[in-house]
């Protein structure tokens, strides 16, 4: 039994001492004809690669980091005349405020995207300069009320207004005034005629994660398979949740949010949602959204939300959503509806 053993040790050692050799002499090789034909046309570098590839590394879809292009911030028309929208699946930041008489409108963020055709385009409202402001984005709209007019010199606002400026064109399909429309294309253009930094140093408003991010065991979280935000009698918008695509099917009104060109129904990565108080400010029914201070809300993405605080120390400052411990959140690669919703109406989270 003894020089069995001594015999089968002898022979795996052999064999262990053989796999050595044989991956020592394929290293070796490599390393000798490093400089081969296959690297000289500017194939492997290093010829360990070969044995030891390297992982892939994950990369952003929806934003490049690298990139400092400033973005447009498209003021977008939601009145039901003003559908369907066109452009907004390029958009990767999209807002949503109230304006008078109910209606909602849309601010729609796009950033190193060509879109051909965004609209329709619909005027200023001074609240939404924020915004733009927090992104550092050049502001794009087609008129203004008075408060934006007087605001966008005072906050130093870079602005592109078709009043104005040679960027848009009517659709003759549908009908004035809502039918403006856009493309990033002319407004590159204009915003180059118009000497506007075309680079910036502020950092994203959101941090992207390529990883996952999952709610489901998170403080507080619960089942988000539809979601119902209110915003007056005239507007609700709704979410579905998609499992096998892991988005959320947007709904305006009651029915499927398409683009006009693609046909296809708008989808979200990311929502946030929170409230404010608003109050009428003039004769007009214009709105007053008390939008600096900190808010309650909630981030929804992959069939679950979690509670957040929503804090924004002035109109250009970047708005901080965190968790309930105070760390701040980090959204999953994709796009992200932004409600801000009027604080008296109802916001519904259901299973």
């Amino acid at each position: 039994m003894n020089l069995l053993f001594c015999y089968n040790f002898i022979v795996e050692r052999s064999d262990i001492m053989k796999n050595k050799i044989i991956l020592g002499l394929s290293i070796l090789t490599l390393l000798l004809t490093g400089c081969s034909a296959e690297e000289k046309k500017g194939g492997i570098k290093n010829p360990l690669e070969k044995l030891f590839p390297k992982e892939e590394e994950k990369t952003l879809q929806i934003v490049d980091l690298e990139s400092k292009s400033r973005p447009f911030a498209v003021m977008i028309d939601n009145h039901d005349n003003a559908t369907p929208h066109t452009g907004l699946q390029d958009a990767y930041i999209v807002y949503e405020m109230v304006v008078e008489g109910g209606i909602t409108r849309l601010m729609a963020i796009f950033k190193d995207q060509e879109t051909a055709t965004i609209g329709p385009v619909r005027s200023s409202r001074h609240y939404f300069l924020d915004y733009a402001l927090e992104n550092d984005a050049i502001y794009t709209h087609w008129g203004w009320s008075p408060q934006a007019q007087s605001d966008i010199p005072k906050l130093g606002v870079n602005n592109i207004n078709a009043l104005y400026d040679n960027s848009f064109w009517r659709d003759n399909s549908r009908n004035a005034p809502h039918n403006g429309m856009t493309s990033i294309e002319k407004l590159k253009t204009t915003a180059n005629n118009k000497n506007y930094n075309r680079d910036t140093n502020k950092d994203l408003l959101l941090n992207y994660s390529v990883d996952s991010i999952e709610l489901k065991e998170m403080e507080q979280s619960k089942i988000a398979n539809n979601v119902s935000i209110r915003y007056s009698s005239y507007q609700t918008v709704t979410y579905e949740y998609d499992s096998t695509n892991k988005v959320y099917k947007r709904i305006r009104k009651g029915s499927p949010h398409v683009d006009k060109q693609t046909g296809k129904q708008y989808t979200a990565k990311n929502i946030i949602v929170y409230q404010i108080h608003n109050e009428l400010m003039g004769s007009k029914g214009r709105q007053e959204l008390s939008n600096i201070g900190t808010s309650n809300g909630y981030y929804i993405t992959n069939g679950y939300a979690v509670p957040i605080t929503v804090k924004k120390d002035s109109r250009s400052g970047q708005t901080v959503y965190k968790y309930l411990d105070g760390k701040e959140i980090n959204v999953n690669d994709g796009n992200t509806f932004i409600q801000i919703q009027p604080k008296d109406q109802e916001l519904k989270i259901i299973e």
